[in-house]
């Protein structure tokens, strides 16, 4: 069964209507609020024991690295706390956490602070 999509023409983006991913046609994706961009790490395809494992059987990553976060959420006291994680942190997040999206032929996942689960420290 092929998959529908559609496009929306004011904000130049195509949406997967089965998948929930986005393609966006522009260079920098620059993400508002609490908002982060992670870029999900490759897991290895080979297990402990030498066995391969082939793409349908593999799980979701939960480790990425942040391409870009955002300027932070703001207080009920209007006042703008800055986030924790910054670009360059590789941190672990919730399975089925954020949204994917694709710009410029790359996947990215664009998740709240709050799904962030921890940063992985080098």
């Amino acid at each position: 069964m092929p998959t529908k999509s559609r496009t929306n023409t004011r904000t130049n983006t195509r949406t997967n209507t089965r998948t929930n991913t986005r393609t966006i046609t522009s260079k920098k994706v620059r993400p508002l609020s609490d908002r982060v961009v992670v870029q999900a790490l490759e897991e290895s395809q080979q297990t402990r024991g030498g066995l391969y494992i082939p793409d349908t059987a593999k799980e979701k990553p939960q480790q990425g690295k942040v391409i870009a976060a955002g300027p932070g959420k703001l207080s009920e006291q209007g006042e703008r706390l800055p986030p924790d994680v910054k670009t360059g942190d590789t941190v672990l997040y919730g399975k089925y956490s954020g949204t994917e999206v694709t710009v410029d032929g790359e996947e990215y996942l664009i998740l709240r602070e709050s799904d962030i689960l921890a940063i992985i420290d080098a």
